[in-house]
């Protein structure tokens, strides 16, 4: 391999990475207005068929069993009265066909003339990649409330010289 074709190469390689990152900074950033739009079908496609969410309790398991949170409470009466889910710039590292991004979530709910925090979390997103694009295999969601459960998900995403 001259070295032209190398330096080809590594900026091909270097350009993939970045394209991966972009695609799973969108996919992520749907996933707030899915929810508080109430477009269950939008958040079912954020995930793969055999999917999962699991936000403390039972994981819903299924795209579209993901997608009809939307539809359940106290989801309906957060949209009702104006909420916003928002989730932070996350860590991500992609391996081939398969990526973790590892950051924040925060859900604010409107409460007449102002606005408070209803829930702060560590997220760990499981990412796959299929013909369609990426798409999320597993959420795993807990409460930054001092328990080490939130704090272990955040550390295991990260790793020094990331």
């Amino acid at each position: 391999m001259t070295d032209l074709e190398a330096r080809l190469a590594a900026l091909e390689a270097r350009t993939k990475r970045l394209e991966d990152q972009l695609a799973i900074y969108q996919l992520l950033a749907s996933y707030g207005p899915s929810v508080d739009s109430r477009s269950g079908n939008v958040t079912a496609s954020l995930w793969a068929e055999d999917g999962a969410y699991d936000f403390g309790g039972d994981p819903l398991v299924g795209a579209e069993n993901v997608g009809s949170l939307v539809n359940i409470e106290p989801h309906i009466h957060y949209v009702a009265d104006g909420c916003a889910h928002v989730i932070s710039m996350p860590h991500i590292a992609v391996d081939g066909d398969a990526a973790v991004a590892t950051g924040y979530s925060r859900v604010y709910l409107n409460q007449g003339d102002h606005w408070r925090v209803e829930r702060a979390s560590a997220n760990r997103w499981e990412l796959i990649r299929t013909a369609t694009g990426w798409r999320v295999q597993n959420r795993v969601n807990r409460l930054l409330n001092g328990q080490p459960e939130a704090r272990d998900l955040l550390s295991s995403g990260v790793k020094a010289g990331d």
